[in-house]
């Protein structure tokens, strides 16, 4: 059966098109109450359905936020994504969802679509990247967001400004302080670790993993500890399994830190991965070759994704505000292009089972 047109509605109510249009696609022109009345009745025995364009159109506002994640199965993308739906519910609007693996690529077509359909305001959470195969991918994402925002759109953006963007107007940056966060991680387990310690890192030029990685490497050097060997994978649990497997051969090699209880004579390797979710593919990957957390090695992950309250041992992490952080990123309702807006937030050092000292019992 075909689609009621706005045409018959029109007809079936007495009123002209335009009327009818107005009457349903919430022009702040409107008939008077008995037309509209009448129109809204003739929609209703129809089975019409407004077309949202048009009432974009009428009103000035899609009522649409699009959201551009790398990966919405990452339980740190999903809490973001709670606290833009949350943000957007406040502003009686409804969000359209990409995911893009972290491609800029993708986040430009992403963009395109979102702005197509008029977006009132688009939200970018996932990592800048100024790794050389990204260049170009930087340069088209940048272009499109700012033609979109020349055009009256608004920009969030979780962590990191965008790379290569023109101007700074309308664009709105949520800061997060990931190098001062994982400093002050690095201190703490330097307190209680004297053993070597290792970064299971994401790829180099990923702008979030960069500043946690620098950021643990300054903690060492404030407690007088040498630096801390870095592996780089993937940024994500994969990543970490990988790396996994690659530390456990030096943590069960002669003189590696397997078993290394308080008479042991040596420290155990602690591993700091650059986000939870790596850090479980880590230990994954340790427990698939019989070694066990805390006993064998210690490690610690950053985020305090909600994975982690089913995750044992509990794992040692940065705590950060993840639903309010994807609050903060959606860009206020109303405003209108504006030049380029900061707000940060904080997150805390959280040790658990994972980092306390071996044959200890548990907290």
């Amino acid at each position: 059966m075909a689609a009621s047109t706005l045409t018959e509605v029109a007809r079936l109510a007495g009123v002209s098109p335009a009327t009818a249009s107005r009457v349903l696609n919430g022009s702040a022109r409107t008939p008077g109450p008995d037309i509209a009345e009448r129109v809204r009745k003739a929609a209703d025995s129809l089975g019409y359905i407004p077309n949202a364009q048009a009432q974009g159109l009428a009103k000035s506002s899609s009522g649409l936020i699009g959201l551009i994640v790398h990966d919405i199965a990452d339980p740190y993308f999903s809490a973001i994504a709670r606290g833009v739906q949350t943000a957007a519910r406040h502003q009686n609007k409804m969000v359209l969802l990409a995911t893009t693996a972290g491609s800029p690529a993708d986040e430009r077509a992403a963009v395109a679509a979102f702005a197509a359909r008029r977006a009132d305001s688009i939200v970018i959470a996932g990592s800048r990247s100024t790794r050389t195969s990204d260049r170009q991918g930087n340069a088209e994402l940048a272009a499109e967001l700012d033609r979109y925002c020349r055009n009256g759109g608004r920009v969030g953006v979780v962590g990191h400004a965008v790379v290569g963007a023109e101007s700074d107007e309308g664009y709105h940056v949520v800061e997060v302080p990931n190098e001062d966060l994982a400093a002050a991680l690095a201190r703490e387990l330097a307190a209680s670790h004297a053993g070597e310690f290792v970064i299971i890192a994401g790829p180099e030029g990923l702008l979030t993993s960069d500043d946690r990685v620098r950021g643990f490497q300054r903690g060492l050097a404030d407690a007088g500890l040498p630096p801390a060997d870095v592996l780089h994978t993937g940024f994500d649990r994969t990543g970490g399994y990988e790396a996994g497997l690659e530390l456990t051969a030096r943590i069960s090699a002669p003189g590696g830190s397997r078993g290394a209880g308080p008479d042991a004579g040596y420290p155990r390797l602690c591993i700091f991965a650059v986000n939870d979710v790596m850090a479980i593919g880590a230990t994954a990957a340790l427990r698939s070759k019989g070694l066990r957390i805390p006993r064998d090695a210690a490690i610690a992950g950053f985020d305090d994704i909600e994975t982690l309250r089913d995750f044992r041992p509990a794992l040692s992490t940065v705590r950060l505000p993840l639903e309010e952080i994807g609050r903060l990123a959606v860009p206020v309702a109303g405003s209108g292009p504006t030049a380029a807006a900061t707000v940060g937030v904080t997150g805390e050092v959280t040790l658990r089972r994972s980092t306390e000292p071996a044959g200890e019992p548990a907290t």
